[in-house]
């Protein structure tokens, strides 16, 4: 199989979430993110266990991995709608299309710990956060540096998933997300970043279109960077 960059995720789900059945995704994930880690070591993921979407199993750990698009637009959400309603169906159509491509999609431990909230449920819940993936990231990149962040207890629950890339600087080129950090190792926000305070969405036209191209902007990067591995 051929990871074709442009491929939308919805298409092959049956109108259901892509994360869960998008087969084509699934395959996308496994043959991607199967690969070495920053030690050296291979990184293996099957799809063959039953109820399970990826598993990896090594003497690092047993991980039980989910699918989770990352690039909110935000335009189901009722409070958004004066905002998003400045958009044309088009362009509204055209972001979330991009999301539903591979550099929009990322993987993530699916088991919960305790019964409490996985990273998944998490970024969703957590209103400083609202999904966003430029400051999912900057909790990932807290965590290593053992910052607090509104993610540190759930990111904490899966140190030994984060532990597998060593530092943030090998979380980031593992699942090539290069184009979202900076020359110094810091992420380059999608809106104006004020310590994870309010508000975590664009709050008028300006500022969603704002958020809206650079986030188009770095999965068209990311995709290029799959691109490139000539999978």
């Amino acid at each position: 199989m051929e990871i074709d960059i442009s491929f939308d995720f919805r298409s092959d789900s049956g109108g259901k979430d892509p994360d869960k059945y998008s087969r084509t995704l699934r395959q996308y994930h496994k043959l991607l993110w199967s690969r070495d880690l920053p030690n050296g070591q291979f990184f293996g993921l099957t799809d063959s266990v039953p109820g399970k979407y990826l598993v990896h199993q090594s003497n690092f750990g047993e991980f039980f991995l989910s699918s989770d698009s990352v690039i909110p637009t935000f335009a189901k959400w009722k409070s958004m709608k004066p905002v998003t309603s400045n958009f044309s169906a088009d362009e509204i159509e055209a972001f979330v299309s991009i999301g539903y491509t591979i550099g929009g999609m990322m993987i993530f431990p699916a088991n919960q710990v305790g019964g409490m909230q996985t990273i998944n449920g998490a970024r969703g819940f957590t209103r400083a956060i609202s999904d966003r993936f430029d400051l999912t990231l900057e909790c990932i990149r807290r965590h290593y540096l053992q910052i607090e962040s509104p993610l540190s207890q759930t990111l904490a629950r899966y140190a030994d998933f984060f532990d597998l890339f060593l530092d943030f600087h090998g979380y980031v080129d593992f699942f090539l997300l290069q184009d979202l950090v900076n020359i110094d190792g810091e992420v380059q926000f999608f809106l104006p970043f004020d310590e994870f305070g309010p508000p975590s969405i664009p709050t008028d036209r300006h500022a969603y279109a704002e958020y809206r191209q650079r986030s188009i902007d770095f999965v068209r990067a990311r995709n290029n960077r799959i691109m490139a591995l000539g999978i």
